[in-house]
């Protein structure tokens, strides 16, 4: 790789005032185009632009989440390749920081921040969606290696992923809640096959995989054995925080070898129209598309825009909050999942307010379309954020009892052994 002068050597202000200025003075000695994507990403991830909503501890820099969004459209404005994103950064980065040792931090943070890895999320089963706790894969502990056998499904992005998240039972005995772990698993093996789910836009983010005999390290145990649920429920609340967020950031070129770039020329990779690195919305595109099309005075149209730059504020003031409660070590109870709740709100009608604007257009599809049916595209594909990163209606009922202090659903499972909640759901002998 090649050396840089890159690193901070000063703590930078924890606010975002002057962020701009401070990112395009960093471009500005910085950027440079004849470097691999690989060697811009190292530069771009020890100097802590990848992760710059990360305090300084975690090689961060301590500014709001808000500064991810300003961190890429500098970057963009300036021509330089934005930081690599993915749901390493998003999720698994954070769950390591939190609950790994120092040379698991070492081992897996860092090639995340320099984007040399991609991840992908290894939670729900096919009879564990909703209900989490109650997953079936199996990791057995074989010397210094755990076996893992089961399945997963809509695991986004995992044809494209090196590692996954893995929660994975490794004590049947205990209650459902008390007998899982979560592990570091290498997805490049013979034990792992990774299928394609077909969605309506005609892509395949979402997949489906099976572990037959996979292996995994103990050393890639994060949080030590039977303690996962305490890890997810971290992994969980960044992957909400993150969706709910506001602002609508877009993603950079896909990390990970497999995304193709690596090797790539920087200035090549940054040059692509955005579009083809991110399928995000942003508020500024929906007034500009407006504005372009001769539309920004029509008064219905005007109201729902209106909207969506109100639920976009929100959202930033939601994660101002949640980030001031944090550094005083506090928690503010439900607000991740009312973040998430509101940002699939704000995705549907931002989706919706575009084919507004584009009127009959809209219907169109390809290479027919407006921005080549993107648009037309982004409205289907939001139709899962109801779902994806924890359904509405489970959002609801934590904000429920722990926000607003309404009694839990009843949980029968509560302290039995999770062998004997299975045995409970097999159907009984005929005759």
């Amino acid at each position: 790789m090649a050396t840089t002068t890159a690193t901070t050597t000063t703590p930078p202000a924890t606010d975002d005032a002057g962020l701009d200025q401070e990112i395009d003075a960093w471009l500005e000695r910085n950027w440079d185009p004849d470097l691999t994507v690989a060697e811009w990403w190292e530069r771009v991830g020890d100097a802590g632009w990848t992760a710059p909503h990360f305090p300084l501890e975690w090689r961060g820099r301590g500014y709001t989440r808000r500064a991810q969004v300003t961190v890429f459209r500098a970057f963009r404005a300036h021509g330089a390749l934005p930081p690599p994103s993915g749901l390493g950064m998003m999720m698994a980065a954070p769950t390591i920081l939190t609950h790994g040792t120092p040379e698991q931090i070492e081992r897996h943070v860092m090639p995340i921040y320099r984007g040399t890895l991609a991840w992908c999320q290894l939670f729900s089963e096919p009879g564990a969606g909703s209900d989490l706790a109650g997953l079936t894969t199996r990791a057995t502990r074989d010397g210094d290696h755990w076996v893992i056998n089961g399945q997963k499904v809509w695991s986004s992005q995992a044809m494209e992923a090196d590692y996954g998240m893995l929660l994975a039972r490794t004590d049947f005995d205990a209650p459902k809640h008390a007998g899982i772990s979560w592990f570091a698993l290498p997805l490049d093996q013979a034990g792992v096959t990774i299928r394609p789910l077909r969605e309506m836009t005609g892509r395949a983010l979402f997949n489906e995989v099976f572990f037959d005999d996979a292996v995994v390290a103990d050393a890639d145990l994060i949080g030590g054995v039977n303690n996962g649920w305490a890890v997810a429920n971290t992994t969980l609340l960044f992957e909400r925080t993150s969706i709910g967020a506001g602002g609508g950031m877009g993603a950079s070129a896909a990390p990970g070898p497999k995304g193709g770039v690596l090797d790539r020329r920087a200035g090549d990779v940054a040059a692509l129209p955005a579009q083809e690195a991110s399928r995000g919305l942003v508020v500024a595109e929906l007034i500009t598309l407006a504005r372009e099309r001769g539309r920004s005075d029509d008064p219905h149209l005007r109201q729902k825009l209106a909207r969506v730059v109100s639920l976009s504020r929100i959202g930033e003031w939601t994660a101002a909050r949640m980030k001031a409660e944090a550094a005083r070590g506090g928690n503010i109870a439900g607000v991740a999942n009312l973040a998430k709740n509101a940002q699939t709100i704000m995705m549907k009608l931002g989706a919706e307010t575009a084919l507004d604007i584009l009127g009959p257009e809209s219907l169109l599809w390809g290479a027919d379309a407006p921005e080549n049916g993107r648009y037309a595209e982004l409205f289907n594909f939001v139709r899962c954020m109801s779902i994806a990163g924890g359904s509405d209606e489970i959002n609801k009922n934590v904000v429920g009892e722990r926000a607003l202090g309404l009694p839990r659903e009843p949980n029968v499972d509560k302290g039995v052994p999770f062998r004997d909640v299975l045995a409970r759901t097999k159907p009984a002998a005929a005759g």
